[in-house]
């Protein structure tokens, strides 16, 4: 499906959502193929990667991890250091990871943890690299229990010819407190209802045959 067609077929949905018969023959039409769908993640304990991979699994699409070209400290008080100074002076690092064909994609799922209450720096680098005009946008968050802060707003600043969806947020480690890797076992499967439950309200929970 092209993007712009994407973008069209959920004007239509909400035309015809008055109409209990259309409902689902709206709903089939906003749910893009799974080649048409790009997941961009960026993360550090694993976090938004099992959220990523969750979405994976209920829509399909390419799963593309931020990889910098010069990777961040290993020691947690090292990196807030760091990632401060970049947000004060605005710094965006330069990424190893390009996706020369993103204008390809119908929908791109951008996910991320909050770091300083903000939209992460190498986050910022991908959306400056990458024009996502036309293109539906759909965020996803993990964090440590203190929400998204400014970084949905970030996301909409920078993507100001985007249709962005509503995003998605779920609590996930507490790297200062030791806990890394929190989105497994048990947790793992609440955060997948969660994932579907949102899916459902942006019309992406089924998955492309």
């Amino acid at each position: 499906m092209n993007r712009r067609r994407f973008l069209q077929a959920g004007l239509a949905a909400t035309a015809v959502s008055l109409w209990p018969h259309g409902v689902e023959e709206a709903r089939a039409q906003t749910e893009p193929r799974a080649e048409d769908v790009l997941i961009v993640y960026l993360t550090r304990t694993g976090n938004t990667e099992a959220v990523a991979e969750i979405i994976r699994q209920e829509v399909g699409g390419e799963k593309v991890s931020i990889e910098l070209e010069t990777p961040y400290p290993e020691d947690y008080d090292a990196i807030v250091s760091q990632v401060d100074r970049e947000n004060e002076r605005g710094y965006v690092p330069p990424l190893k990871t390009k996706v020369g064909d993103i204008g390809e994609y119908d929908a791109v799922f951008l996910g991320f943890p909050t770091w300083d209450m903000q939209l992460p720096p190498p986050m910022k680098s991908f959306l400056h690299d990458h024009d996502l005009s036309g293109t539906t946008v759909i965020p996803f968050n993990t964090n440590g229990g203190y929400g998204v802060g400014s970084s949905f707003r970030t996301v909409e600043e920078l993507c100001p010819e985007s249709d962005i969806l509503e995003g998605f947020s779920t609590r996930g480690g507490l790297e200062r407190d030791g806990i890394y890797l929190a989105i497994k076992g048990e947790r793992r499967d609440e955060v997948r209802a969660e994932v579907r439950d949102w899916l459902e309200r942006t019309h992406l929970a089924q998955k492309p045959e």
